[in-house]
């Protein structure tokens, strides 16, 4: 590991002034991710800013039903909430289902949506990386890519996202608030902000240098809705998932899909909200072959390789299954 310096920033205002004097800067909240990085030589800022001390660290549950959650809560206390485990429950499973016990005591929400991919050609400093070193391949197309993305892929980069808190936020339709250096406040949809590779997969995100993650709001939950995380993966704990599905459906008096939402994870370098197949089931009735069909559907501009062609057939299982299983349940929030 390269030498750095550290700074904890008193406020939010110092963090930015910290972060705008050295391009070489980046901000530090429970370093689960961003350590092994610098450990492996993947990335040596040479200045990290510790903004986990900044006053980031409620969960307001508001009369409306919407939740702030600051930027600094720990991904444990998060999936501990009683609030979250009973009007989302579907972001405690996704909390659950990812990393251990011990790096949830840590790790921030803040921190949780930005973490980087774990493709094992961008976390080895031998091997070329467009993401890591623009213009110098993609060696992954090529080689081990079972882990990695079917959708929203180039001929740039198929690295996928690991985040399984990302995925549930975006079938939330949570939303991000941002601080910019400047003191200015903007909101993002989690689900815009992540970018597609393209032909700049170095460019993860829509925020700029020393913008500020400082909370995530949830809107009131989807009135009548069961909700459901579901995670395929290799092994029962601490692995990152094939495909994953976070899932809402309310069901209309006739027995209709009054609403669904349907995000993925692991088949794309985002949390990846399939609004062709929800498009296709509001208003339908939830037999099998109209679930299938809205499945495959989705996952028709699906790009896969080789090795992971059998991402594609899991997601449409795990689509129509995850549909499936709420609707047979009779405990709907």
């Amino acid at each position: 590991m390269k030498e750095f310096a550290y700074a904890r920033a008193g406020d939010a205002d110092e963090a930015a002034a910290l972060m705008t004097q050295r391009p070489d800067a980046t901000y530090l909240g429970g370093g689960t991710n961003l350590v092994d990085l610098m450990k492996l030589g993947v990335t040596d800022p040479g200045l990290l800013v510790d903004v986990s001390r900044l006053p980031y660290d409620r969960i307001d549950h508001r009369d409306d039903g919407s939740v702030l959650i600051g930027a600094t809560v720990r991904n444990g206390d998060l999936a501990g909430d009683p609030g979250i485990r009973q009007r989302f429950p579907l972001l405690a499973q996704a909390l659950l289902a990812g990393a251990s016990g011990q790096l949830r005591t840590v790790a921030t929400v803040g921190g949780n949506l930005l973490q980087r991919t774990r493709c094992v050609y961008f976390q080895d400093v031998t091997k070329p990386c467009n993401k890591r070193e623009p213009g110098t391949g993609c060696p992954a197309i090529q080689g081990a890519h079972r882990d990695l993305a079917v959708l929203g892929t180039s001929d740039h980069c198929v690295a996928s996202h690991p985040s399984d808190m990302a995925v549930a936020l975006v079938a939330l339709d949570a939303v991000a608030h941002v601080r910019s250096p400047d003191g200015a406040s903007r909101t993002v949809p989690v689900a815009e902000l992540y970018l597609l590779p393209g032909d700049t997969p170095h460019r993860e995100t829509v925020l700029d240098h020393g913008d500020l993650v400082t909370a995530v709001e949830l809107p009131p939950p989807p009135p009548g809705a069961a909700t459901r995380y579901r995670k395929v993966r290799d092994r029962r704990s601490y692995a990152f998932a094939l495909v994953s599905t976070a899932t809402a459906v309310s069901l209309a008096d006739d027995g209709s899909l009054a609403d669904v939402r349907i995000a993925l994870g692991g088949v794309a370098p985002l949390p990846w909200r399939a609004r062709i197949a929800e498009e296709r089931l509001r208003g339908r009735q939830p037999e099998e072959e109209t679930l299938r069909e809205a499945a495959r559907a989705e996952l028709a501009a699906a790009r896969p390789l080789p090795g992971n062609a059998f991402k594609v057939d899991l997601a449409i299982d795990l689509i129509v299954a995850g549909i499936r299983d709420l609707i047979a349940r009779e405990d709907r929030a």
